[in-house]
């Protein structure tokens, strides 16, 4: 398992490093002009964070959880990757912001964080990255204060299984949804979703595929009460930005969507848990 973290480490470095520059995916520097559209929206309305703890679980460079402390809360982000954490606390300290940001695995979150946090969230590109989402229920559960929640957006694991090939005319199934904890190898050609043209050394990564099964019996069993499941026909990125961007639009809200067939596959979903 070390193997494979440290493989996605390396990626994950390497993208910071590109991520914290201005792009039409993290506007930086509108961000810090003070544009609240320059962090993307969730597909739900959690309610004011005005005065409330948050706990940010793989904030990647912090520009999001900096927005959550700009709304008044404040903000602890976890991410494991330290050249992320390095430009989070950076951009922290630009902004002269009070959030803090600690550098783990999450699995050893319990090890450098004390306290329990009003809202404990995640969204966005991260639970494919976890090997283990029952310790990842325990630690959420862990620093969750009686009467908090937990919030989660991600990409539908359904879509997970489509991909676009040579000649495919559009998404086809290409994944097993079922995988028995084993990771998937990927080797993308360079780049990242922020910018595919850039020259990238690190291209290898290893993820995981987590059944909505898994993703929410994980928080049951830790006690969580379940408040809502919902699911969305759209997505926060292009999916197919590697292969045929054309095959997704941008609409008004943000959220991408397919051009054709548009209700055709779950592409997101949320939750909220709370905590009895």
């Amino acid at each position: 398992m070390k193997k494979y973290l440290q493989t996605n480490r390396r990626v994950w470095d390497e993208r910071a490093h590109l991520h914290r520059k201005d792009s039409a995916c993290y506007p930086v520097s509108a961000f810090k002009a003070g544009d609240e559209k320059a962090v993307p929206s969730l597909p739900d309305d959690i309610g004011s964070v005005d005065g409330k703890s948050i706990l940010h679980l793989q904030c990647h460079f912090g520009m999001d959880s900096l927005g959550w402390a700009r709304k008044g809360a404040k903000v602890t982000g976890v991410d494991f990757s330290p050249v992320a954490v390095a430009q989070a606390r950076q951009l922290n300290e630009e902004l002269g912001l009070d959030a803090r940001f600690i550098e783990t695995d999450i699995a050893d979150l319990p090890a450098h964080l004390t306290g329990q946090f009003d809202i404990v969230m995640t969204y966005y590109g991260t639970i494919i990255w976890l090997p283990d989402l029952r310790r990842w229920a325990e630690v959420i559960a862990h620093f969750l204060k009686p009467g908090g929640f937990f919030y989660l957006a991600d990409m539908h694991p359904t879509a997970l299984c489509f991909d676009v090939r040579g000649d495919d005319a559009g998404p086809q199934l290409h994944y097993d949804y079922f995988t028995d904890g084993k990771p998937l190898r990927f080797e993308s050609p360079g780049g990242s979703y922020a910018d595919p043209t850039v020259n990238t050394e690190f291209n290898v990564t290893y993820e995981w595929q987590h059944s909505l099964d898994e993703i929410i019996n994980s928080l049951l069993a830790v006690g969580l009460h379940l408040k809502y499941f919902h699911e969305f026909p759209f997505a926060f990125f292009n999916l197919y930005y590697e292969t045929k961007p054309q095959l997704m639009y941008q609409d008004e809200a943000g959220w991408w969507r397919l051009r054709e067939k548009a209700n055709s596959l779950p592409l997101m979903f949320s939750l909220r848990a709370e905590k009895p």
